[in-house]
């Protein structure tokens, strides 16, 4: 079998990865939106307590202090195999340790296929209610799933690393579809029993779990999805990571197996809508003053000094708009220059695209005006809280953008006429707590 290093494409931008990794030139590989039951692997609670404190945020959310604040607080979290660098172990030894874990009783395979209702719950309200299956894998070209989002080899060769060594799927990814059929009266029934698993986490938010183990229930959920297409909404690395384990299998005449479907979160977006919250930029190195100085060239400036007032303003004006923030005010940057947009944004994209804030952010401010590199020492990223974001710059001395989230429609459209938002346009949520079910990617473990 190849090593990870040969069998995936390198020197390619991000623009043309993306396009090799989710086939998007390639011919239709037939088959329709497909989740799948299967063998679930699960924590034990009477071995290793409290599954709030073995369970975690998708990976990609998690910094290194965070990580080690969650090796503190129990062995078995699934941070040690999720992201065992973090105490220095490679991946080799996560894959040893996830055997280890299931040897020892503290993971446990379940007895059957199943297909898994989640939800996740705030204060008595129900803030998502999908389902856990496995993925069947598909061309971007056939219009099946849609990614949004452009992936970067590095973190799919990470990935690739980690789910190779570990034969698992290790967290699902998050999608979304319109729905409003059988599936979804499915899911809703299933929450009338007792749920397999129920925990609270530190956020409040209450995590429950339910299979659906009957074969004619996973009949009428295949027949329902058949025709339908799926958004991604969170998890484009690890979903480009499942189409290169599967290329890599086939490549080595391995033939139909585990590795053609990939562990995922679908939620009916009709039932239970997602919450897309904004991705703020905070730039370290760009004063202030210089950003607001450069910004009144092409944007008309309004100066605000209330931060509630300005974050209304925000969400109030035409767009595009932003809101710079890390000095001592506040200003609301709305009416760009049409005759700026014209000349900087790039050519070949829909109208759609070149209205999206992120868009002209990435184009007419961060590349053009203030002329910052594109990378993650000149630019920061917060999600959803503005407060935050701008604390962070005044603390550097830096530039905040805080921005509108994008409109899902806005994102469905333009991924559905095969273009992508811009990177780190969206923030989908809530996501699925990592750790509540895991599935191996070995013969038979669907079965």
């Amino acid at each position: 079998m190849p090593t990870v290093i040969d069998d995936l494409p390198s020197g390619l931008g991000p623009e043309e990865f993306s396009a090799r990794i989710f086939g998007t030139a390639g011919p239709r590989t037939g088959g329709g939106l497909e989740l799948a039951p299967f063998r679930g692997v699960r924590f034990v609670p009477e071995t290793v307590g409290d599954l709030a404190s073995v369970t975690m945020p998708p990976y990609d959310l998690i910094d290194q202090p965070a990580a080690r604040l969650l090796m503190a607080s129990g062995g078995h979290n699934i941070v040690r195999l999720n992201m065992p660098r973090a105490a220095g172990e490679s991946y080799h030894q996560a894959a040893e340790l996830l055997r280890r874990w299931l040897a020892e009783g503290a993971l446990t395979v379940d007895p059957g296929p199943a297909l898994y209702v989640y939800e996740a719950a705030g204060e008595g309200t129900v803030l998502q209610r999908g389902l856990i299956g496995a993925l069947g894998l598909r061309a971007e070209s056939d219009g099946v799933v849609l990614p949004h989002e452009d992936v970067f080899p590095g973190p799919v060769r990470d990935r690739l690393a980690l789910m190779s060594a570990a034969r698992a799927n290790l967290e699902p990814i998050f999608l979304v579809y319109e729905g409003g059929g059988d599936t979804a009266r499915i899911v809703d029934n299933a929450t009338g029993t007792h749920p397999l698993l129920d925990f609270r986490t530190d956020d409040g938010l209450s995590h429950r779990l339910w299979p659906i183990t009957d074969p004619a229930l996973h009949a009428r959920v295949s027949a329902d999805l058949r025709d339908r297409q799926a958004l991604i909404a969170d998890g484009h690395h690890r979903y480009a990571t499942y189409r290169a384990l599967q290329a890599r299998h086939h490549a080595a005449g391995d033939g139909p197996g585990p590795w053609d479907r990939g562990l995922a979160l679908l939620v009916d977006s009709t039932r239970y809508p997602p919450h897309l919250g904004a991705i703020h930029r905070v730039l370290p190195s760009l004063p202030p003053g210089t950003a607001l100085e450069k910004a009144r060239t092409v944007f008309h400036v309004t100066d605000i000094h209330d931060e509630t007032a300005a974050f209304d303003a925000l969400a109030a004006a035409p767009r595009p708009a932003f809101l710079l923030g890390g000095g001592d005010g506040l200003h609301l940057l709305t009416a760009p220059d049409p005759s700026v947009l014209g000349r900087t944004m790039p050519a070949g994209h829909s109208t759609r695209w070149r209205g999206l804030d992120t868009a002209v952010l990435d184009h007419v401010l961060i590349g053009g005006v203030w002329n910052v590199p594109e990378n993650e020492n000149a630019i920061e990223v917060v999600h959803d809280d503005p407060s935050v974001a701008i604390a962070r710059a005044r603390r550097t001395g830096g530039t905040a953008v805080v921005l509108n989230p994008l409109r899902v429609e806005d994102v469905l459209a333009v991924a559905g006429g095969g273009e992508r938002v811009p990177r780190k346009s969206t923030s989908f949520g809530p996501k699925p707590r990592t750790g509540l079910v895991l599935r191996l990617l070995e013969p038979g473990s669907d079965r």
